[in-house]
């Protein structure tokens, strides 16, 4: 049969064009410029890391995940007095303790083994092979989602009740699901603008709110040193209800894990590292000056917070009567706001409320900072969401329309979601410590500690979920949501080509100039049996048999190796072997068929050629093949071939030939 994309016997490929020209689709110019929008400094990852679009000095990028980590003044005194009364400040020192001995060298370490933000997921996953190691990614980004998420909602919440709940607020205002989504969809468009704008912004939120609290935490120091008698008022206090500076320490530790929010800037800390401007000698595989600056960035926010948290702590713990912080008091959930109106007056009480709106607001910044750079370095790399997912925009309007869901859910009450905000971050958190304790153990250096911390963060992590069950369970529904549209995008995605790259030795290469060279490509595709010359001279009879290939045809074999099939995407490394009389290129794959017809198109558009590649039919259920093929890489070859070629190249004339026989 006449092949239309021969001309002149040549053999090469000379595009054939009929009567009728088609011509290429063109999108309208305002569709053209919405998409040109939406994927603005996108581009495909050359590596395995997703480079970052915008860096910023260290302490820029911890303010944008300080709006998260110091937000939580507005209400963690509060917090700190409902669980642990006139034993707060001593519960809140235990908090300390563990944010500079046990949460900050542990994240060091997480900084040096994963500095483009993976945090523990990337650790642990390294510790689990094939799918098993990505049953574990994708159930910690379900905690992460759960953690990130509503961080996002629950503080846009906040920031709705305090805006509501301030004196001045007109009546107008009292509609907090409105509020909340209108706060969201700012947010959202924030980050549409870009992550300079956010980071900027960050920075002067932070300053300011920092700037108010220390004027508030130094004002009521002096009404204490001014009023010494209100020491001895709470001392008397702890001695008449727990008797003992022992018995104090011990219910201090039995409390703190009731205070564990106050940790959770470590693990955005770590999240938004590829934002961290590092040394201009960094490289993809050593970035040593980002690693030192993100180190400087968990150093400098764990001090800075655990300062403001005992002082805090200690200024409201003996200030405010303990009847204010009583559900719907004044002092419920905002003890520093209360403080500011009653000992500053209301002129700065509104300022610093003001303050405090903006900050949890934007506290979901360095939340959705996190998820932007979280869900392209993992599901599209392994199939498990579109293409598209590795641009911002696009995801920023999803995250911000899965906001609005989550808030409409929760009616953006702020107790509802706390539950599952603990849960996610102590997740995060444990599974962190745990990524860190093997590690060490591994390397037989300093491990006990790591072990020691990371049993103190199970524990406070199990009496969370005791003591807050619904958390695991919203987090439950995000991991089912995860899992299922991962599967489901990993299915629609399992025809791609799913090679980003070849890498050819030198054997190969020559054997692919030395086909170049004749009438036609001709490669038989072979499952490799025991390699030796009988087997391909039995491979090439049948070949000649099914196929009336003749004795002057000159054929390649082709043998892919099935390798590991939980990845998706990787290069292609092709090596040449010689077998006697005959050629074989060899490489390995997740995928057999894509990895057959990604080389087929290489080899076309390399030599000009279109080869014709040879298979044998496969024998058994289809359904069963299909299942094989989506579980591990290989089941019915020839045809999964053929719809990987269809739909990588809709030209049919410019499509490499696939016969069965």
């Amino acid at each position: 049969m006449h092949d239309p994309s021969r001309a002149n016997g040549s053999g090469k490929f000379h595009p054939v064009f009929s009567a009728a020209v088609r011509v290429p689709f063109e999108r309208p110019f305002s569709k053209r410029r919405i998409h040109d929008w939406l994927y603005e400094g996108y581009e495909a990852p050359v590596g395995p890391h997703v480079r970052p679009t915008h860096t910023a000095p260290w302490w820029k990028v911890m303010c944008l995940t300080g709006v998260d980590y110091f937000s939580t003044l507005a209400y963690q005194p509060s917090i700190a007095f409902v669980a642990a009364g006139t034993l707060s400040p001593v519960a809140t020192l235990v908090l300390v303790l563990l944010t500079l001995f046990g949460a900050l060298p542990m994240y060091n370490r997480v900084a040096e083994m994963s500095p483009y933000g993976q945090g523990s997921i990337l650790m642990l996953e390294n510790l689990f092979p094939r799918w098993k190691g990505k049953v574990v990614v994708l159930c910690l980004l379900g905690f992460a989602a759960t953690s990130f998420v509503i961080t996002i909602t629950l503080s846009a919440a906040d920031a709705a009740a305090h805006m509501i709940e301030n004196p001045l607020a007109p009546d107008w205002l009292g509609h907090p699901i409105l509020v909340t989504i209108a706060l969201l969809l700012v947010l959202g468009a924030i980050f549409l603008r870009g992550f300079s704008e956010a980071i900027t912004l960050a920075v002067g939120l932070v300053v300011i709110y920092l700037a108010l609290n220390l004027v508030l935490v130094i004002n009521g120091i002096h009404a204490i040193v001014d009023n010494p008698a209100v020491i001895g008022t709470w001392r008397a206090s702890l001695f008449q209800q727990h008797g003992h500076p022992l018995m104090m320490t011990a219910m201090a530790l039995l409390l703190f894990p009731k205070l564990a929010l106050g940790l959770s800037g470590f693990e955005t800390g770590v999240a938004v590292m590829p934002l961290v401007r590092g040394d201009s000698t960094d490289t993809e595989a050593a970035p040593a000056g980002r690693i030192r600056n993100t180190k400087k960035l968990l150093r400098t926010a764990a001090l800075v917070m655990s300062v403001m948290l005992l002082a805090s702590s200690f200024v409201t713990a003996i200030l405010i009567p303990p009847a204010a912080f009583a559900t719907g008091g004044p002092a419920d959930g905002r003890a520093l706001a209360f403080l500011a109106h009653e000992r500053l007056g209301h002129v700065f009480g509104t300022v610093y409320d003001v303050s405090t709106i903006a900050i949890l607001w934007f506290a979901g910044a360095s939340a959705l900072a996190g998820l932007l750079n979280l869900v392209p370095r993992y599901l599209p790399q392994y199939g498990m969401a579109p293409e598209w997912a590795r641009a911002n925009r696009p995801l920023v309007i999803i995250i911000t329309g899965i906001n609005i869901v989550v808030t409409l859910v929760f009616r953006a009450d702020v107790e509802a979601q706390g539950g599952a905000y603990a849960t996610g971050v102590l997740v995060l958190m444990s599974s962190a410590a745990l990524a860190v304790a093997i590690s060490a153990w591994r390397r037989v250096a300093r491990w006990v500690p790591f072990f020691i911390i990371a049993g103190v963060f199970f524990y406070t992590t199990i009496t969370n979920m005791v003591e807050r069950p619904e958390g695991i369970k919203i987090a439950s529904l995000f991991i089912l949501g995860i899992v299922i549209s991962s599967l489901v995008s990993r299915t629609l995605r399992s025809t791609e080509l799913r090679a980003h790259g070849f890498v050819l030795d030198d054997l190969a290469t020559r054997f692919i100039e030395e086909a170049d060279r004749s009438e036609s490509i001709r490669i038989i595709a072979n499952r490799p049996d025991d390699g030796s010359i009988a087997e391909y001279e039995g491979k090439v009879r049948e070949a000649r048999n099914s196929h009336h290939l003749t004795v002057d045809d000159s054929v390649l074999f082709l043998e892919v190796q099935p390798g590991d099939a939980s990845q998706f995407t990787e290069v292609l490394k092709v090596e040449g072997a010689q077998v006697g009389p005959y050629r074989v290129l060899r490489c390995q794959s997740p995928a057999i068929p894509n990895a057959i017809a990604a080389l087929l198109l290489h080899i076309r558009d390399r030599t000009g050629h279109l080869p014709h590649a040879y298979f044998g039919w496969t024998e058994g259920n289809p359904i069963t093949y299909v299942m094989k093929f989506l579980a591990f890489g290989e089941g019915d070859t020839a045809p999964v071939t053929r719809e990987v070629l269809r739909k990588s190249e809709p030209d049919p004339l410019r499509r490499p030939r696939v016969h069965v026989g």
